[in-house]
């Protein structure tokens, strides 16, 4: 029988931690495949519940919703797969804190360029693996939530990232 290697809170660490050490994750809105691109994740260290993107909008992003996005690190330690909902994000502070020469390059009008859309996603269900592919592990994503043990006997525990 296999184990996970350490706690729930040191994985909700290495999920977070691969996560921010990777420039892309794929995303897609749900029942649209056609919409899966590679994105680049804004992260806050202190905001657990959501992650931000900047797109165009004319993008398929544009039209919000259930969205699910695929990760998987760097080296190859954590693969996830996690749902949320797009919503436009109104936060002049958050825009600030995530625009970066990155992000700009891909924005002619700069910060005032009126094609860009800031988003977020409120994060729901995660599942997330680490290298060892024979451990199944199963987290609530949203800040607040009571999370409680999955089925012991299939090796799955929740945490609440």
């Amino acid at each position: 029988m296999k184990h996970a290697a350490g706690n729930p809170d040191e994985l909700k660490e290495q999920f977070w931690k691969a996560l921010a050490d990777s420039p892309f994750l794929f995303l897609q809105l749900d029942g649209q495949s056609s919409t899966a691109v590679p994105m680049s994740p804004q992260l806050d260290k202190d905001a657990n519940s959501s992650i931000w993107f900047f797109t165009h909008t004319k993008s398929d992003f544009a039209k919000l919703g259930r969205a699910t996005a695929t990760f998987e690190s760097k080296g190859h330690e954590v693969f996830a797969r996690f749902d949320g909902t797009l919503t436009r994000e109104t936060s002049k502070e958050r825009f600030d804190q995530f625009w970066n020469n990155f992000v700009e390059a891909w924005y002619e009008g700069g910060k005032d360029d009126p094609n860009i859309l800031f988003l977020r996603m409120d994060l729901g269900d995660a599942e997330i693996w680490n290298g060892d592919l024979g451990l199944l592990t199963t987290a609530k994503m949203a800040l607040g939530k009571t999370v409680v043990d999955e089925a012991e006997e299939k090796h799955a525990k929740s945490v609440d990232l």
